[in-house]
């Protein structure tokens, strides 16, 4: 029982990374701008993130380091895809790469370095309930702001004129620039707010989820955040629901190795890689599916004038 209690416990956890970042990169897609840097934005933001509870002591400022982070660097992808139209999947990666390497360059002197202890969280009486307490009700405040903001995103996106205007400009941004919606400052707005999670992903990664700075702590989390978008049908709800599958697939690889199963730890390491392509793969059957769910102007360049 204690087992499973702390399993799942894990699972949120795990799930919370995944459900900030992917939650960002739903934002940047619904307004037809595929970010592919997310791994690198949550890099800078780790490192950040890390030095910046390091050096202050607070949580909360760390946060805030990482989020800006991740929505400066958001920015200057923004400014280069939408406004000087470059190639997103090209301006993506090399936001990527650059933030692999940014971050392991200004990271070289913290990698010895060690955070103080962290607080434990727990809901009075909530948390005592067998089972379902030390797994649901003694997380971090990030765990649940995660849930929340699935749901204020889900409440936005279908209930409110300003989701629906978001959405607009991610399926036919000719139609909204006739409307006079400014499509170019909406979609940099949705950028910055994608990079921002992004940059809370990667600052939780570093501060709460493994508090410590190794080089591409993140271990490819970004690639996972960009899977399940589409695995999600870029729909909030079903994107935590992924982000929590991924996150116990993840857990389960240390579960079983402490659980001393005779299976090479390389396998165990692959399982939230190969669970990944799987479902990659079963979702791409079906190709209309993916078209009927997916933004119509994804990835396409806008040119208000023709």
């Amino acid at each position: 029982m204690d087992a499973l209690a702390l399993l799942l416990a894990a699972t949120l956890n795990a799930g919370t990374v995944l459900a900030f970042a992917s939650l960002g990169l739903l934002i940047n897609e619904r307004a037809g701008i595929v970010n592919l840097g997310a791994e690198g934005m949550m890099l800078v933001a780790a490192i950040a993130g890390f030095a910046t509870s390091l050096h202050t002591g607070s949580d909360l400022l760390a946060f805030a380091a990482g989020a800006g982070a991740g929505a400066l660097l958001a920015a200057v992808f923004g400014v280069l895809v939408i406004w000087l139209n470059t190639n997103q999947y090209a301006t993506g990666l090399a936001l990527s790469l650059f933030g692999a390497g940014f971050s392991a360059f200004v990271g070289i002197g913290y990698t010895q370095s060690k955070l103080s202890e962290r607080m434990s969280f727990e809901i009075p009486f909530l948390a005592d309930i067998p089972l379902i307490g030390p797994a649901l009700f003694r997380q971090h405040p990030m765990v649940y702001l995660a849930v929340a903001l699935t749901v204020a995103l889900a409440w936005f996106l279908y209930r409110s004129r300003a989701g629906l205007v978001l959405r607009a400009v991610g399926e036919s941004p000719e139609s909204a620039h006739a409307l006079g919606y400014p499509v170019r400052r909406i979609r940099l707005a949705a950028v910055m707010v994608g990079g921002a999670l992004c940059g809370l992903s990667g600052a939780y990664i570093s501060v709460i989820y493994a508090p410590l700075w190794v080089e591409g702590v993140t271990a490819g989390k970004g690639w996972i955040a960009l899977a399940l978008t589409t695995f999600a049908t870029w729909r909030p709800t079903r994107v935590l629901l992924g982000a929590y599958l991924f996150g116990g697939v993840t857990m389960l690889q240390f579960h079983l190795q402490g659980e001393g199963v005779d299976i090479a730890s390389q396998w165990l390491t692959m399982l939230p890689y190969v669970a990944t392509i799987v479902v990659l793969v079963l979702i791409s059957r079906n190709a209309a599916w993916i078209r009927v769910n997916m933004p119509a102007s994804l990835g396409k360049p806008f040119h208000p004038g023709g």
